[in-house]
């Protein structure tokens, strides 16, 4: 049984009942059997937890979850409470500081160490959907979930988001992200693309100043939608 949020189950209904998700939930089953896998079962589901649908005004799609210990939470680009900060999270930080000013919660450990909270749930709970295109991984090995069918879920999420909310903005940074934009409705929703936050990427150019945040909000202000507290 998919523990999932009420309004996602009424809207995915359909797709849990297709061969190729059976076929996912086994191959999961297997992998989660036989291998240690991230995030942990009850959190495979949390951006649909923490975001109903009805809620959803900001997309923002990941990749896969991150593969190293304790670190994957369910939310893209997010890591649990107390984790160090993932060089691709550091870069959203430092964009959203130039951006609108703000930094993130700072956290101190029972040793008194203080650290930035990396966690994205506040961001959930504000109307943000953290999407993986990928939402299981085998720890150590990145894309190892890919290709089982994950991929198809994720699209089909995507269309239902655009097709039954109104003025959603849709974050698309990197090539497989930007990849995504044929599912989305650009007559009522805003799309916005960027290389992605890796520092890979974004050191070549094209994620620093990119002003999404800022523009984000601008939308949801102009459609009557409370702002993001970034």
């Amino acid at each position: 049984m998919i523990q999932i949020e009420e309004t996602w189950l009424a809207a995915l209904g359909a797709e849990f009942d297709k061969e190729y998700f059976r076929n996912l939930t086994a191959f999961v089953h297997e992998e989660y059997r036989h291998n240690v896998c991230y995030p942990p079962g009850k959190d495979i589901f949390n951006a649909f937890n923490l975001c109903p649908l009805p809620a959803v005004k900001v997309v923002i799609l990941g990749q896969d979850p991150y593969h190293g210990a304790g670190q994957a939470e369910g939310l893209c680009f997010s890591v649990k409470e107390g984790v160090d900060l993932p060089p691709s999270l550091v870069n959203i930080f430092k964009e959203i500081k130039a951006d609108v000013g703000t930094v993130p919660e700072v956290l101190t450990d029972a040793a008194g160490r203080r650290k930035y909270n990396g966690s994205l749930r506040r961001w959930a709970r504000q109307g943000v959907f953290l999407l993986n295109a990928t939402l299981t991984v085998r720890e150590h090995q990145a894309a190892s979930h890919q290709r089982h069918g994950w991929e198809e879920f994720t699209d089909a999420v995507i269309k239902i988001v655009s097709d039954s909310c109104e003025h959603v903005v849709f974050l698309l940074w990197g090539t497989p992200a930007r990849s995504k934009k044929k599912l989305i409705d650009t007559t009522k929703h805003l799309v916005l693309e960027a290389v992605h936050p890796s520092p890979l990427s974004a050191n070549r150019g094209g994620w620093f100043g990119n002003h999404h945040f800022s523009r984000c909000n601008a939308w949801l202000r102009e459609h009557g939608l409370e702002e993001i507290e970034w």
